[in-house]
């Protein structure tokens, strides 16, 4: 029986290798290459998307160093834009000034100019009017005193005197 049993025991366990040497076999050529080819294909799967985001995270850090220069720019342009502005505003400013202080100045100056005019024509009036009183006055005068014959004998002879006399 021992025997049988250390038979049927070398039996068994070649015919186990053999069943497991056909199944490796069957395995290797129907399951293997679909399994290791799916394997093989998830890997490349796998590593393509590690690259991809590598990529991906170069683009964005790109991206960002790209935005960050156009913010700096930006930035630069607005203040010279500001710089610019406040500029043309003081440069207004000045000018404005400028040309109100020459416009009151030659306002000043033609009022002066229009004084003076008004003056003078005031005096030339007042002349003249004193002048016409004065020959008024005088002819009232020159009339009271030549009213008589007597009175204009004297005043032709006391001319006739200065005249000698001169």
């Amino acid at each position: 029986m021992e025997k049988l049993i250390s038979e049927f025991s070398v039996g068994l366990f070649f015919w186990q290798l053999v069943i497991f040497v056909s199944l490796i076999l069957l395995l290797r050529k129907f399951a293997w290459k679909p399994i290791l080819s799916a394997v093989d294909e998830r890997e490349t799967k796998i590593s393509e998307a590690l690259d991809q985001a590598e990529k991906a995270k170069a683009e964005v850090a790109r991206l960002q160093s790209n935005n960050e220069a156009l913010l700096r720019e930006a930035q630069a342009e607005r203040d010279a834009i500001l710089k610019a502005a406040r500029d043309a505003k003081d440069a207004m400013i000045t000018e404005a000034k400028t040309k109100a202080s020459e416009e009151a100045n030659r306002m000043i100056e033609q009022a002066r100019e229009a004084i003076r005019n008004e003056k003078l024509a005031v005096m030339t009036e007042l002349k003249n009017q004193l002048a016409a009183f004065s020959l008024e006055v005088a002819e009232k005068l020159v009339k009271e005193q030549l009213s008589t014959n007597t009175k204009q004998a004297e005043l032709a002879n006391k001319l006739v005197s200065e005249i000698k006399l001169n």
